[in-house]
């Protein structure tokens, strides 16, 4: 798979291939954009020598390893001398340019900051905004404030959408206060002038996937030229997106009639439309009059009539189920771009086209989009597909914002959608994603900086000092939703565990660390099967885990986009549940009788915490006895002649060094445990303990309490032989350097009990411990003691 110009570090280094969450040589992130049927699994897990991206060198602000912090954090809270107000804004900004930037470098293998190991009682402390009117440490207050907002009246000045005239005025100073915002203008300048050398994007139909790559490149270039030129004045930048949008729009570049943009895959068209409204609307002074007309004309016949189409035909005819109770990405990304696309025209457009979608658009979004976000604000769909609908939604309540005045309720109709950064913090381990489901396309210009912008609108600082350290950080977008005053570290007084309780996305998430990249953590989830737009898996009880810096049990992600029937997945006999990446036996679940989960599954859960925290520094020894608990009572995902019941449990064991995860099941029919790994493995003789190695790094397993039937093997990551065929003329996703796992058991009432134990560094056998055998009904915190 050829490299491709996504994002880069400071020094212009590519992140990885097609898509900044994959690294093609070194292991298991989060599954590759499937742009082509041919394209081979991600794996997971073996390291590989790369270069290590420097981030920045410390300050001698840093304090000693030796000064360590327990579970709660004397620097976090204020004396009666702390400074306060513009005081601490400036104290704050002190330490952060004496500083820099926090993680030292980005893992190579996964793209995750690494942090040093020390205690920083001058900067690590609790996340806080500093109110501050020093124009050298804060945005100014936006001059347009009309006392009755208008999705029809914009501000009288330009740019209009995200970054108004006086945040590009202001942002100089800025940038030379905040080494953040320092690095990622270098990393812009960097990324543009690599697009710039390269030639247009080439017109590509991806089937089923039509062009949404394009698209999303596109629109990634765009904003950088356009954000370059705005810094520099120097028009080259504005040659350069006019060639790209020339070509957007020729003969070259798809069918030449009204459907160029592919409407069919109506998120292409939106994704071109927000390209094209951030080149009319950041450029507007410097267009020509004829090129602005042609623009805007291109706009309206690719991007906004279709849209207007897309609401209006009865039949559906023009795509728009998307309008219909669509509470995912697909209406967040398609209501985005068409009201970017609107309010980027809107005074200049005659056919009042655009007046006519802003009535549509802002409407259909809060009925839909803004309600993705479920009671306990995990995103509906999945993990990956969060930074696909909240990159939609933030980029149209931005843009609604700053050129009417009003966001008109997108951010704050649905009270949880705050809590909505939590789960993008959980769900990110320390071998990446907990990435069940389908994982997407190449996300190109989408990037998890919605969290900037949520972190300063929801006040939570905590989303605003976590996101700045990733590495898809760096983008224009970045530039103006980060709020510059915030200060502290997003670990001070973090829980290590979270339980997300609403029934359509039950999961948990538990580690040892925040800033240990060698920590533990682990994941799993349960929850219905229905309700994610045909991206989810059947995987109830499937389970990830990261120790020693990489990950040991992972998922597979998506297959492949265009399979015969891959979204069809309404019913249980729906060809979607054919494909391998797909059916329960591709999940790090229990298997009965060889069977698929069952869509009416209703899952419940019971979880208990110790409520750890981490303290402000990043050397955080676990305080002793420290454990969390999660288990789900998964009868119901079965037939009930098969399954009588089915309880399954995941607990931190001996201090959160040991990871427990036990099945308590009583079955008519055979049982097969199984666990998707990239680990060499090897079974002892006795087939109840196996050894497993990713590198130099080795983790054992062990079968507590086994019965004579329970015995370990290994086999490929592939179908049966036995299961049902898949459609005529398709063939599965091949699966690489995948192993699984298993332990077959007879029919019968069972209890198996896997022990995972991570060979720590400087721990002995015999710092292990072999829990009691305890049903998984009766966990408590202290069951385990």
């Amino acid at each position: 798979m050829s490299s491709n110009p996504n994002y880069h570090n400071a020094n212009n280094t590519p992140y990885g291939s097609g898509d900044p969450y994959y690294n093609e040589s070194s292991g298991y992130i989060t599954p590759m954009p499937m742009k082509k049927r041919t394209s081979n699994w991600v794996k997971f897990g073996i390291p590989v020598a790369i270069v290590v991206i420097v981030a920045a060198v410390l300050g001698g602000v840093l304090g000693s390893r030796a000064s360590k912090n327990s579970n709660s954090s004397s620097s976090s809270s204020a004396s009666d001398t702390s400074p306060s107000g513009e005081a601490a804004a400036s104290s704050a900004a002190s330490v952060k340019n004496s500083i820099g930037v926090f993680p030292t470098a980005t893992d190579s293998l996964y793209l995750l900051p690494i942090y040093p190991s020390t205690t920083n009682t001058a900067a690590f402390t609790s996340p806080t905004f500093h109110p501050s009117n020093n124009e050298a440490l804060a945005w100014p207050k936006d001059p347009f404030q009309p006392s009755s907002p208008s999705r029809t009246s914009v501000r009288p000045d330009r740019p209009r959408l995200v970054a108004p005239s006086y945040k590009w005025q202001t942002l100089p100073t800025l940038i030379q206060t905040d080494p953040y915002l320092k690095q990622w203008n270098d990393t812009i300048f960097g990324n543009a002038t690599q697009y710039y050398s390269l030639p247009p994007e080439k017109y590509f139909m991806d089937g089923g996937s039509g062009i949404l790559d394009n698209a999303r490149e596109i629109k990634m270039r765009i904003k950088a030229f356009a954000y370059v030129y705005r810094m520099t004045n120097d028009t080259k930048w504005v040659d350069r997106t006019w060639q790209e949008l020339q070509n957007a729009v020729s003969d070259s570049f798809g069918p030449n009639d009204n459907t160029k943009w592919n409407p069919g895959h109506f998120l292409d068209t939106a994704e071109l439309s927000a390209a094209f409204a951030i080149a009319y609307d950041w450029l507007h002074d410097v267009w020509q009059d004829d090129q602005r007309s042609q623009i805007r004309a291109n706009l309206i016949q690719y991007g906004l009539s279709q849209g207007l189409a897309a609401f209006t035909n009865s039949d559906n005819k023009f795509n728009g189920w998307w309008t219909n109770n669509t509470q995912g990405n697909w209406n967040c990304v398609c209501n985005g771009g068409l009201t970017l696309g609107s309010l980027a025209i809107l005074g200049d457009d005659d056919s009042g086209l655009a007046e006519q979608l802003l009535g549509l658009t802002v409407d259909n979004a809060l009925q839909n989009c803004a309600q993705a976000v479920t009671t306990d604000g995990s995103w509906t769909e999945t993990a990956n597909y969060w930074y696909f609908g909240t990159t939609g939604h933030a980029e149209m309540s931005a843009a609604l914002l700053t050129a009417t005045g009003s966001d008109y309720g997108l951010l704050d109709s649905n009270k949880n959608f705050q809590l909505t950064g939590l789960y993008h913090m959980y769900v990110t381990g320390f071998g990446s994603l907990f990435a069940y489901g389908d994982h997407g396309p190449g996300k190109f210009s989408t990037t998890a900086n919605s969290m900037f912008l949520y972190g300063d609108h929801y006040n939570h600082p905590e989303y605003v000092l976590f996101q700045r350290d990733q590495h898809d950080a760096p983008e224009p977008w970045s530039m103006f939703w980060y709020n510059p005053t915030v200060s502290g570290a997003f670990w001070d007084n973090m829980p290590l565990d979270h339980f997300f309780d609403d029934g359509l996305t039950q999961w948990a998430a538990m580690r040892s660390s925040w800033t240990d990249s060698n920590g533990l953590y682990a994941a799993i989830k349960s929850g219905k099967l229905t309700g994610h737009q045909n991206h989810n898996d059947l995987d109830a009880g499937d389970w990830v885990m990261d120790a020693l810096g990489t990950r040991w049990a992972g998922d597979l992600g998506s297959g492949d986009y265009l399979s015969e029937g891959y979204f069809n997945g309404d019913t249980q006999d729906a060809d979607r549940w054919l494909y391998y990446r797909k059916r329960t036996e591709g999940q790090n679940c229990i298997l009965v009788n060889k069977q698929n989960q069952l869509l009416t599954a209703a899952p419940t859960v019971k979880a208990e915490t110790d409520k750890t925290a981490q303290g402000s520094s990043t050397v955080f020894d676990v305080p002793s006895g420290s454990t969390a608990y999660w288990t789900t009572d998964l009868a119901s995902v079965y037939d009930s002649s098969a399954v009588s019941s089915h309880k399954r449990g995941l607990r931190m064991i001996n201090d959160r060094k040991q990871v427990l995860l036990q099945d308590d099941i009583t079955a008519t029919q055979p049982i097969m445990w199984r666990m998707h790994t990239n680990a060499t493995v090897s079974v002892d003789q006795s087939g109840t303990s196996a050894t497993l190695t990713i590198g130099d790094k080795t983790l054992q397993m062990q079968i507590l309490n086994p019965t004579s039937d329970m015995k370990i093997s290994t086999g490929p990551a592939s179908r049966f032989s036995d299961d049902p065929p898949l459609p005529q003329n398709q063939s599965d996703q091949e699966n690489p350097g995948v192993t699984v796992v298993m332990i077959n058991m007879d029919a019968g009432t069972k209890s198996l009990q896997v022990l995972f134990n991570p060979q720590w560094p400087g721990m002995s056998s015999s710092d292990f411990k072999t829990p009691p055998s305890v049903p998984v009904d009766s966990w408590s915190l202290t069951s385990h003691n």
